[in-house]
């Protein structure tokens, strides 16, 4: 049976991100990315809004989690896409506990830096693949 493990998020971060570099030259950013939803009550005719959910982001790309250090701030927003992962460590009462992040595979940036400084346009991860261009002849849809 197959499965997937895909999240989406849109949000504002909770936090300035904090990043730590290994010895071995990898790179891993953290930040929190706090997310809300709403729905519009017709019989009160206004918005309500549902209490926040707070989620654990990781970038352990190297080039994702640098540009994340350089132009996000707390209360930036930021739409990013990854996985959900699950982490055990002992507390120092000895028990065992487990939380979830999102191990980010893609990025986002929205809004502009906290300063007013503007963001270079689409920071993604694929920023570094170049674009695929579709000539005429390659026009062989079905449709």
């Amino acid at each position: 049976m197959a499965s997937i493990n895909k999240v989406t998020l849109l949000g504002n971060l909770g936090r300035d991100p904090e990043t730590k570099t290994f010895e071995n030259g990898g790179t891993v950013c953290t930040f929190s990315l706090a997310t809300t939803e709403s729905y519009f009550d017709r019989e009160k005719n206004q918005r309500v809004d549902l209490p926040t959910e707070w989620h654990n982001i990781r970038i352990g790309r190297a080039g994702l989690a640098k540009v994340a250090q350089q132009y996000l701030r707390k209360g930036s927003q930021v739409y990013v896409e990854g996985s959900i992962r699950s982490r055990e460590y002992q507390d120092k009462d000895g028990i065992t506990r487990r939380f979830y992040e999102i191990n980010v595979t893609d990025m986002v940036l929205l809004g502009g830096k906290p300063n007013g400084e503007q963001i270079p346009p689409a920071v993604t991860s694929t920023a570094e693949v170049p674009p695929i261009h579709m000539g005429a002849d390659d026009d062989d849809l079905p449709f």
